[in-house]
């Protein structure tokens, strides 16, 4: 079994969160050892406390699991488009948020093969290899530390014959945001150029300002995607709900991509109820207000370089640099906390670590955990 087939690097490293186990065995714990789970950015409230009674309810309805999706899922992308504001004809619903990634380069494929890509780095690891099973050539383009901003002159002039560009907003691992203005002048740009601008914004939901919205530039910018997942806010990364946002011409496009019935029934009528859920969507809101600042306010009080979060998650380094900062994950892993490494984020080096935010509770418990690690690294013989 390959590496890649394991969700391993070359280099050994697990290429997402939420996998304990090879990192425990790469500092030499035991694989078994019970963590606090921080390297995945999920919503602790979740998943919504009526989901089990819901799921049980529909596996117990006649004939649940031997009829076919509805093959246009109807209800889901009406739901979506409600939600979302735009059309239903504007709506994919997709397998998480993974597979809208990947028919985004299968639509930018289809319509120019082989035609250059870029992507604004550092970030997610699904666009590269997105674009590398559809044949399209990748150029990097840097968000620079340590604040991460995006410079829309240097993008321009990096862009030359590329033909579609990628950008995660809010960034991961960054947490940073693009600023909607400056986003309105990539489309400008990227229009006169004919160049596609896909914008992953898995994590918008954690914005919390109405006014980056996005949504609203899709009727004038057809060259615009917009790629969503249910995953991270309802906490559902095992039922794979995601969708795509476009021009109708676009979707319709990307449909033609995509294998017929990609997403199971019980995923797609679950749409429908999880976005009518505004009391959890509130209580999110409420978690984030709270949590956030007091999170970011504690890891700057241990002395921790700290990028400002725009998401769930936050971006730190040790001000001592690269090295320390990589002593932090095992230090972490010791006092049972597991923190996402960024080994593989171009540019990143493992020069950084990200860690998910999550309740009171164990945001206290990272804390502890450390400003005990930090002491740990400061120790030689504890460091070894």
């Amino acid at each position: 079994m390959s590496a890649q087939d394991r969700g391993m690097s070359a280099g050994g490293w697990p290429l997402h969160g939420g996998q304990p186990g090879p990192l425990l065995a790469r500092f030499g714990l035991d694989e078994t050892t019970p963590v606090l789970d921080v390297s995945a950015n999920l919503n602790p409230l979740g998943p919504p406390a009526w989901l089990h009674e819901w799921l049980s309810a529909r596996l117990a309805e006649p004939g649940a699991l031997a009829r076919y999706p509805d093959p246009g899922y109807r209800e889901a992308r009406e739901a979506i488009a409600a939600h979302a504001g735009v059309a239903p004809e504007q709506v994919l619903l997709t397998n998480g948020g993974a597979e809208a990634v990947f028919l985004a380069a299968a639509l930018q494929a289809r319509e120019r093969p082989g035609a250059p890509a870029a992507i604004v780095e550092p970030t997610f690891a699904e666009y590269a290899r997105a674009c590398a099973a559809q044949g399209l050539p990748v150029r990097s383009l840097s968000l620079a530390p340590p604040d991460f901003r995006l410079d829309v002159e240097a993008i321009a002039a990096g862009l030359g014959e590329v033909r579609l560009l990628w950008l995660c907003r809010p960034n991961n691992p960054t947490a940073t945001l693009v600023p909607r203005a400056e986003v309105e002048r990539l489309l400008a740009l990227t229009a006169s150029r004919g160049c596609r601008l896909v914008v992953d914004e898995a994590f918008v939901d954690f914005i919390g300002d109405e006014s980056e919205a996005l949504t609203p530039l899709l009727a004038d910018h057809p060259h615009l995607l917009l790629l969503r997942s249910l995953t991270k806010q309802f906490t559902l990364p095992g039922l794979r709900l995601g969708y795509l946002l476009g021009a109708p011409e676009a979707v319709a496009a990307a449909r033609a991509c995509q294998p017929a019935w990609s997403v199971n029934a019980l995923a797609a009528a679950l749409v429908a109820p999880l976005l009518a859920d505004r009391d959890f969507q509130a209580a999110t809101r409420a978690w984030l207000a709270a949590e956030r600042p007091r999170l970011r306010a504690g890891l700057e009080a241990l002395g921790l370089v700290v990028v400002p979060s725009h998401a769930n998650f936050f971006l730190v380094r040790h001000p001592a640099g690269r090295e320390a900062t990589r002593s932090l994950l095992p230090a972490l892993l010791r006092r049972g906390v597991l923190a996402r490494h960024t080994e593989g984020f171009a540019g990143l080096g493992g020069g950084w670590l990200r860690l998910a935010l999550g309740d009171a509770s164990a945001n206290a418990r990272l804390l502890a955990s450390l400003g005990d690690a930090l002491g740990d690294i400061a120790r030689p013989e504890v460091r070894r």
